[in-house]
């Protein structure tokens, strides 16, 4: 359920500001003004790639993971490759057919903890790995991870309206893996209660329910309304009262959070009660926590109280919002 507020907004606001996982999708713009990849036909800056395939798309994404994570925790990491992927086409109302792996790694010792999450987690969603590349000959151990999907409809980060109700649904039955802020909630399930899960976000997309959403990735709920918005060229007004909390957790800890089944979604309000009623027959903790508005200001609210942490056209966040696509 929802929590009151226990600590000023205005401190919440200044932490949120400062987040590190929220400064780290800056980055984004830089490197794709880099490679070039603006203004083409497939809009940059989602959770995947969709490239338009017969009455559907194919979506293709990959992930990299911070040295330090791969390093504290390997066998994590190598089930976070193929999790956080899978994650990506199921925001994107798709799902997944297959992923490949970079993995290098000093000896097989090395390797091997982060092969094995891989694999654990391969067989768990039921998503094959078919390949890849390694290298166990190197001094430090890194991990990538690259996914394929089909989607029949698709969910985007550029359709979100004004008018729209932000939804926060984010599997609580889990536990922070120390000393990382993220909110493990698939290791132990059931296999088939995962799978089944997958489904969600897909058939919401097919019924019509929704047509923007993202992944809650490393910004946690904030920095990823923020890229929401800025994709979406929006404004996002989130209440933090409304947000649900799993029991013990402080606020600001989970607005900060990485969950393993965590998305946001932009509805419309006509179709909210149906939306959050395909979460709920899944034991989903999903909410209504805020609206989308014209403008470009993201920002947090307790009753009368509002403060912008950030607003997007003043401060692009990835330089990716639509005023740079063509599509």
């Amino acid at each position: 359920m929802a929590i009151n507020l226990d600590t000023d907004l205005e401190v919440l606001a200044t932490k949120l500001r400062s987040s590190s996982g929220i400064a780290a999708k800056h980055d984004i713009g830089a490197v794709t003004a880099t490679l070039g990849v603006k203004d083409k036909s497939v809009p940059v800056g989602d959770d995947c790639a969709a490239l338009p395939d017969g009455d559907g798309y194919l979506l293709f994404a990959i992930e990299g993971f911070i040295n330090a994570f791969v390093t504290a925790d390997p066998w994590f990491a190598g089930w976070c490759g193929v999790m956080v992927n899978i994650s990506d086409v199921v925001a994107m109302g798709g799902r997944p057919t297959a992923v490949v792996d970079a993995v290098w790694a000093k000896g097989e010792d090395g390797a091997t903890p982060i092969l094995e999450g891989m694999r654990a987690a391969a067989e768990a969603y039921g998503v094959p790995i078919v390949g890849g590349h390694t290298n166990i000959r190197n001094d430090r151990s890194q991990l990538s991870v690259a996914i394929l999907g089909r989607a029949k409809q698709l969910l985007t980060s550029f359709d979100a309206r004004p008018g729209d109700v932000l939804v926060a649904a984010v599997d609580h039955r889990g536990r922070y893996r120390a000393p990382f802020d993220n909110w493990e909630a698939a290791t132990t399930a059931p296999p088939a209660r995962l799978r089944g899960d997958l489904e969600i976000l897909p058939q919401i997309a097919e019924a019509g329910l929704a047509v923007a959403a993202k992944d809650i990735s490393q910004g946690g709920i904030v920095g990823t309304a923020i890229m929401l918005a800025e994709c979406s060229g929006v404004g996002i007004d989130i209440d933090v009262t409304a947000i649900p909390v799993p029991a013990g957790v402080s606020l600001d800890r989970w607005l900060s959070t990485f969950p393993s089944f965590g998305y946001l979604l932009s509805v419309a309000p006509e179709n909210l009660d149906a939306l959050l009623a395909r979460f709920a027959a899944r034991d989903i903790c999903a909410a209504a926590i805020g609206i989308v508005r014209a403008g470009s200001a993201v920002a947090i609210t307790h009753g009368r109280d509002r403060i912008v942490i950030r607003d997007h056209r003043e401060t692009p966040l990835m330089g990716l919002g639509p005023m740079e696509h063509s599509a």
